[in-house]
């Protein structure tokens, strides 16, 4: 995996990464890109096949555990709004991943989880203590706004994982039809939220270290620093 436009498995992605750990310290690899580009689908594969492949301990640390709550965002009229960058606890999230980078091996971590059916954070779901690497999913990782540009420099690298406009609202649009919305409130949310952060997502893509492009289970590096 040196060149742009190389076909890769997951397998490779891992022994890959695996090959260029430190030794001393748990690695932080983070998954960006926009909303359903399939950033959760390719993290789990990745820290499975970390853990089972290549035998380095592996868990994913979603940014989405620090969604705000829909009471919160619906008390201050945002709750429609849900997904964007302010409506998340940034501050919270930045605490945790400097939490997670800094304490020696054995030490544990608590780590929020987004429960989709409720549709909230679930507080301290995720325990970190042995794991060599953490695989922080999110949208906003490469994001230069206030608050959300400290991520970047806690993170070790950063990959970023495109697709196409059409895929993501077809995908986007399944998901808030599988969450209970109408047809009409489906679209209106993929239009007028979604979309809208993807394209801001998007505009970080040239920062990442590493982009990739899923292809029938497989991942096409389209972008690598060197």
């Amino acid at each position: 995996m040196t060149t742009p436009d190389d076909e890769c498995s997951v397998d490779e992605l891992a022994t890959w990464l695996a090959h260029r750990l430190p030794g001393d310290r748990r690695y932080l690899l983070g998954i960006a890109g926009p909303p359903a580009a399939g950033k959760s689908t390719l993290s789990e594969r990745l820290a499975l096949a970390l853990t089972q492949r290549e035998g380095v301990a592996a868990q994913i640390a979603p940014m989405d555990g620090f969604h705000m709550t829909s009471q919160r965002l619906s008390d201050v009229g945002a709750l429609d709004r849900k997904g964007e960058p302010d409506t998340f606890d940034v501050d919270g999230f930045v605490t945790a991943l400097a939490a997670l980078r800094s304490v020696r091996a054995g030490v544990v971590v608590r780590w929020p989880a987004f429960d989709r059916v409720l549709d909230d954070p679930v507080p301290e779901a995720i325990t970190f203590a042995h794991q060599r690497v953490a695989v922080v999913e999110g949208n906003y990782l490469l994001l230069r706004q206030s608050g959300w540009s400290e991520v970047r420099d806690l993170l070790d690298e950063v990959w970023y994982l495109d697709a196409d406009d059409t895929v993501l609202e077809r995908r986007l649009l399944d998901r808030h039809l599988a969450g209970g919305r109408t047809p009409e409130r489906a679209k209106a949310k993929v239009a007028d939220s979604d979309m809208v952060n993807a394209r801001l997502v998007a505009s970080t893509r040239e920062h990442a270290d590493v982009v990739l492009r899923e292809s029938q289970g497989a991942y096409v590096l389209l972008g690598h620093r060197t």
